[in-house]
């Protein structure tokens, strides 16, 4: 199909520059800036929570050999006392938010944004002292645009072998990074383009359980930090960075473009604010798996609570969206067997297996031990997924569980709209709660409501250099 633009309309990324760099908070509505504080305090309480696992190290270490001796870093790592260079901490920053699938998710770009967007933001903002009102401005505008990108896609992405978040994160950053930086809309647009080069994130990690998955947010906002400094210094970039020939949708959707129309994708933005905020879209995880699983997570549980017998359970239908079962239900009989923590996060099987036997999924669920337990396994072995042909996805993330017991009856439990979702919020009161949970795994609860306290008055501080005090300290 035919994806180019007319020559006298205004390129996709220019609508998006024209956006973010009019953007002011005073624009934007209170309940909407109050949110967006909520998804960043719970992203940092994921890097909290990461802080004492094997991952969170072995990355550090990692991150730290490429920045080789550092006299004095410019940005906080998230629990780590040691300081880094702003783009070595927005890497770094990002894989701790990332690491245990456990931050929010925009539902129709099934795309995690805010982890890119924010370790970009405070890396920056470090730099460069801004204030916490231009960071609450540059990351509300750098979600709206990237959210759209992402949706604009219809799914494609994954049905490439894309990760969106790798991908339209470096988008998103560029953006945010670029607003902080003071660029002006040509620069924006620029920035995005020279962001098209370093757009990536594959899908290969579903094969085995590796680790690359946990590396594209951060990969994503330091390439989004080289993008707008190198606009910054006026390299000429590619102007039809989303509609053009080799442009994002053209070369990143290859067969997956059918039904895709990128002069929709800024709709609902313009030089004066948003008429509609798919911030508020944006769902908060509550647990720390594939969002894709969530709603059959919920659904074991259900069932779980009303008392059943796991013992004479003969067998269990999942039904899944179509477009969700190549991430967490194939090959099944690698989902039923997962051998880290990180495939048990992207099994349906263990998350409904977990949920009828212990009615819960939370952190301790996805140890070795519970993964791995007789139970747990000989459960997995008699659950099967198949298609929900009245699933809404990607409008939702339905789950539906069927379960055969050893006298033929039947108990069945349906998530119509999953839990988190913008029809199904996690209030901000409870995205308080789960901020608090995950930060206190290591840090005391006094240096936890100091971190919350910061974060939620980030729109009236004069610097965030209170805040990157606070994240830069170890437990």
């Amino acid at each position: 199909m035919d994806t180019t633009s007319s020559p006298a309309a205004p390129s996709l990324a220019r609508r998006f520059a024209d956006f973010a760099h009019a953007l002011r908070l005073e624009r934007v509505p209170a309940e909407v800036s109050l949110r967006a504080r909520h998804l960043m305090l719970d992203a940092i309480g994921c890097a909290m929570a990461s802080r004492g696992e094997p991952f969170a190290s072995r990355f550090d270490d990692a991150v730290r050999d490429v920045s080789g001796p550092v006299a004095s870093g410019e940005a906080a790592v998230i629990g780590f006392a040691g300081r880094l260079p702003m783009r070595d901490a927005a890497l770094l920053n990002g894989m701790l938010m990332h690491g245990l699938d456990y931050d929010d998710t925009h539902m129709a770009g099934i795309v995690h944004l805010t982890v890119s967007v924010l370790p970009t933001l405070l890396a920056v903002a470090a730099r460069r002292k801004s204030s916490g009102t231009a960071v609450v401005e540059a990351y509300v505008a750098a979600i709206e645009a990237g959210t759209r990108i992402a949706s604009v896609a219809r799914g494609g992405f994954h049905r490439q072998g894309f990760h969106p978040t790798g991908v339209v994160g470096a988008f998103a950053s560029a953006l945010a990074a670029g607003r902080l930086i003071g660029l002006d809309a040509e620069g924006l647009a620029r920035a995005q383009g020279i962001a098209l080069s370093m757009a990536s994130g594959s899908l290969q990690f579903l094969e085995d359980g590796a680790w690359t998955k946990r590396l594209h947010p951060g990969w994503a906002a330091q390439a989004g930090i080289t993008a707008a400094t190198f606009a910054a210094h006026d390299i000429p970039a590619p102007l039809a960075v989303y509609e053009g020939r080799f442009g994002l949708f053209n070369l990143y959707l290859g067969a997956q473009r059918e039904g895709v129309d990128p002069a929709r994708g800024a709709d609902g933005l313009d030089s004066t604010g948003a008429s509609r905020w798919e911030l508020m879209n944006v769902a908060v995880k509550p647990f720390a798996i594939c969002h894709f699983s969530h709603a059959a997570a919920d659904a074991a549980i259900a069932v779980h609570r009303t008392g059943i017998d796991p013992r004479r359970i003969e067998s269990v239908e999942v039904l899944m969206p179509a477009g969700t079962m190549p991430v967490v239900c194939e090959p099944i009989d690698a989902k039923r067997r997962p051998r880290s923590d990180y495939e048990a996060k992207f099994s349906v099987p263990y998350a409904v297996a977990s949920g009828l036997l212990r009615g819960r999924l939370g952190l301790r669920e996805l140890l070795p031990a519970a993964f791995g337990d007789a139970e747990a396994v000989a459960l997995m072995d008699r659950i099967h997924c198949a298609v929900d042909p009245a699933s809404t996805f990607p409008q939702h993330y339905t789950g539906e569980i069927v379960v055969t017991l050893d006298d033929g009856r039947q108990i069945r439990h349906r998530e119509a709209i999953n839990r988190g979702h913008a029809e199904r919020p996690l209030r901000n009161e409870d995205v308080r709660d789960k901020f608090l949970a995950n930060a206190t795994l290591h840090f005391s609860e006094r240096h936890a409501h100091a971190v919350c306290e910061s974060v939620l008055a980030l729109d009236r501080a004069e610097s965030i250099a209170t805040l990157d005090g606070l994240l830069g300290q170890a437990p």
